[in-house]
């Protein structure tokens, strides 16, 4: 049986999203002020209304494509087993893995993908949830135990804490976590839009006074972590969740819930120092007054705090978007860096910051924010 842990290392990354096929490619044009968003209608033409809307999709639609599996499990494989590569494990190691999706819309809706013709014998399976970590399951051979995490957009950071949670009980020695999400579909589309949350103006700046909505995106990413302390590696050391029992679709003014699960995060962290935050920053203007309301009353530093939302560069990837940027993360912290933030955002009041260059990190604590729709707040830290 393993032992247990009390911090999970970051053994390898995959990242795919509109920014990019690899971590290295999502740095490069991020630190050349780069988005990966383009107008929706370059992907889906005439099919939604809204066709000027900003949004970011994965530009190799083959990496999609499987008779067998549903595109977002299709996806799903290809981002594990190119984080398993850079892991460098082999299959005896990945035997008793655990596997732990999040996602918030799963397999659904994507029945009827462009281009894609389905073995019918697959149809109940193609429309489940869980056939992202099954998938992976089965064509990894991968025996351990298994679980998809629907918590909306906190759905792949909660896929991270849980992962976390069973390395710490020293249940198995490596975790595979999942943050998959295709919500660029007519359907999906339209019931954000009903719904008021996709973007008008096309603010794509997530703390302005005037930011209406978020520009969706496609991602799909991939973490291996294990429960042994490994040098150098980036490491998840805490996981925080909570719920706001507020409403369905939006979330308290003041950021309450937010605020009471970040003030048990800087709590449990009280020799830490922390000098770094990646926000939710989805960019509705509720969640942005919501945020900055609970960041200004739950961290009192003694210097700047440097804030590095990462929607603007990817677009929101929904259920993806926790591990998304968690991936992200991890790729600057294996180099001792935070990643840059896109120029001219506008900056929540003194101390946070919005360093729009690679800043150093070393010897610190960071903290990572996911809200999920229906009040779902979860928090990570990481160190380096």
């Amino acid at each position: 049986m393993p032992q247990a842990a009390t911090s999970a290392s970051i053994l390898g990354l995959s990242i795919l999203s509109g920014l990019g096929n690899n971590a290295t490619e999502h740095a490069t044009r991020m630190e050349a002020g780069e988005t990966g968003l383009r107008p929706l209608d370059q992907l889906l033409g005439s099919e939604v209304e809204c066709g000027n809307l900003q949004a970011g999709w994965i530009q190799d639609r083959s990496l999609l494509l499987s008779r067998k599996w549903a595109p977002a499990s299709t996806l799903a494989l290809h981002c594990a087993l190119e984080a398993v590569e850079d892991a460098n494990l082999t299959p005896s190691d990945l035997k008793h893995a655990a596997i732990i999706a999040g996602s918030s819309r799963g397999n659904a809706y994507l029945t009827n993908w462009p281009n894609r013709r389905p073995f019918k014998l697959m149809a109940a399976s193609n429309s489940m949830h869980g056939e992202i970590a099954s998938a992976v399951s089965i064509e990894l051979g991968i025996t351990g135990p298994w679980q998809t995490i629907a918590s909306g957009c906190a759905a792949s950071l909660d896929a991270v804490g849980y992962a976390k949670m069973l390395l710490d009980a020293g249940i198995v020695k490596f975790a595979i976590v999942l943050g998959i999400e295709l919500p660029l579909v007519p359907e999906i589309i339209q019931h954000y839009q009903h719904t008021g949350v996709l973007t008008t103006n096309g603010i794509n700046d997530p703390y302005h006074p005037e930011t209406s909505g978020f520009s969706p995106g496609e991602a799909g990413t991939t973490l291996v972590l294990t429960s042994e302390d490994v040098s150098n590696t980036p490491k998840i050391t805490g996981y925080w969740c909570n719920s706001d029992a507020d409403s369905p679709i939006g979330m308290p003014s003041d950021g309450r819930g937010l605020r009471q699960c970040l003030k048990q995060a800087v709590a449990a962290l009280p020799d830490k120092t922390i000098t770094a935050i990646c926000p939710h920053a989805s960019g509705t203007l509720l969640h942005a007054k919501a945020e900055q309301s609970a960041l200004i009353d739950s961290i009192n530093p003694s210097s700047e705090i440097s804030l590095h939302p990462l929607k603007p560069f990817t677009g929101h990837s929904v259920g993806a978007s926790g591990a998304l940027d968690t991936s992200i993360l991890a790729h600057y912290l294996r180099q001792n860096k935070l990643p840059p933030n896109l120029p001219n955002l506008t900056a929540p009041p003194s101390p946070f910051t919005l360093p729009v260059k690679p800043a150093e990190f070393k010897n610190s604590t960071l903290l990572k924010i996911a809200v999920g729709m229906g009040g779902h707040n979860s928090i990570i830290s990481m160190e380096n």
